[in-house]
C-alpha cells in the first residue's frame, strides 16, 4: 500500500473512530489522579524556584483538567517543566500541539526531531526535540505525551492510543509534557543533556501522579 494511501485510511479511521467515541461510553472509568500541585518540588540536583501560574483565558483555551507550570534551577542551569493533564477527551477537549503553539509565540524552529530517550527500565522512549530560536534567544525544548505508562511523541500516534485506550480501558486521560532550557554561549550539547536527565526523571514521576 502506498504511504500517501496508507495515511489517509489511517486519518479516515481515526476520524471516524474519534466521532464514536462519544457514543461508546456512559462516564468513563478514570482513577482520581493526584493534584498537580503536589509533583515534585525536587527532581534530582535541580530544585523549584518559581511558579508561572495560568490565568483562566488560557486554561479555558487549553482545556486543561490540572496542570503545573515552574522553573527549577541548579548550578547547571535553569529548567521549565510544564504538564498539562486531560482527565478527560471525549467532550472536545484535547491536547494541544507545541508544534503549533511555539511559532505563534514568536519562536522559530531551527531543529526538529526525536530523540529516543533511555529510561531507567532499559526502555527507551521517543520525544520530540527541537532547538528554537526568538531574536538572540535560543531553547532547547523536549515534549511528550504520555499515559498510563505510554510514551508517545508523535500526535498521529496519539490519537491512535486515545481510540485505543478509550475502547479497551474506557479512559482518554492522558498528559502533554515539555521542558525547556535556555542554550547559553552556543552549548547546545549542554543543555541536551541538562534536558534529557531532567527529563528522565520526569516520565517517572509523572507515573506516580497520573493513574496507569
Amino acid at each position: 500500500m502506498k504511504t500517501g494511501l496508507r495515511y489517509w485510511l489511517m486519518i479516515a479511521l481515526l476520524l471516524g473512530a474519534t466521532t464514536g467515541m462519544a457514543y461508546l461510553s456512559h462516564g468513563e472509568a478514570t482513577p482520581p489522579a493526584k493534584p498537580m500541585a503536589e509533583f515534585p518540588t525536587q527532581i534530582g540536583e535541580f530544585k523549584a524556584t518559581a511558579e508561572y501560574p495560568l490565568d483562566q483565558k488560557t486554561i479555558d483555551l487549553l482545556g486543561v483538567t490540572d496542570y503545573v507550570s515552574r522553573g527549577y534551577s541548579s548550578p547547571k542551569g535553569q529548567i521549565g517543566l510544564y504538564i498539562g493533564y486531560f482527565r478527560s477527551q471525549r467532550t472536545g477537549s484535547s491536547i494541544h500541539s507545541p508544534k503549533n503553539c511555539l511559532p505563534g509565540a514568536g519562536w522559530q524552529p531551527m531543529l526538529e526531531s526525536v530523540y529516543q530517550m533511555p529510561l531507567s527500565d532499559g526502555r527507551t522512549a521517543p520525544v520530540n526535540l527541537y532547538v528554537i530560536r526568538k531574536d538572540l534567544d535560543e531553547q532547547l525544548v523536549l515534549y511528550w505525551y504520555q499515559a498510563h505508562g505510554r510514551i508517545v511523541a508523535s500526535e498521529y500516534w496519539g490519537k491512535v492510543y486515545l481510540v485505543y485506550d478509550a475502547m479497551r480501558l474506557n479512559r482518554t486521560d492522558a498528559a502533554l509534557i515539555r521542558i525547556t532550557t535556555p542554550i547559553q554561549h552556543g552549548d547546545e550539547q549542554g543543555a541536551r543533556a541538562r534536558a534529557i536527565a531532567f527529563a528522565q526523571q520526569v516520565t517517572t514521576d509523572v507515573d506516580k501522579i497520573i493513574p496507569r
